[in-house]
């Protein structure tokens, strides 16, 4: 994996590393919402909200977009495709092994 796809990564799994983004995203993967809604139910400030959403954004999961003075908030279901591209091929890797152990087992009986 490229530099550049290594930080990417790096990205997206310290933005999804956090639980309270976590929860912006599942709220967030129901449809687009603002900001203020998204911190309404969240027991901090909303600058702090402001935050954590920057984070998902710079992991390239969330786009916020401002119309007047609402911040809307949605999801971008492609910036997950790196992170699924990267645990797929670890689970790949791990299942080639398992089967020429379990070859192996199976030529010893």
């Amino acid at each position: 994996m490229g530099a550049a796809k290594g930080k990417g990564i790096d990205r997206i799994f310290n933005a999804l590393g956090d639980p309270t983004r976590r929860v912006i995203v599942e709220r967030v993967s129901q449809g687009p919402i603002s900001v203020s809604e998204l911190a309404k139910p969240l027991k901090m400030t909303l600058a702090a909200v402001v935050q954590h959403i920057q984070i998902l954004e710079a992991g390239g999961l969330v786009h916020t977009e401002k119309v007047g003075r609402t911040r809307t908030c949605t999801l971008r279901p492609a910036g997950f495709d790196l992170a699924n591209k990267w645990i797929t091929a670890r689970k790949s890797l791990w299942e080639k092994r398992l089967d020429k152990l379990g070859a192996l087992l199976d030529e010893e009986t």
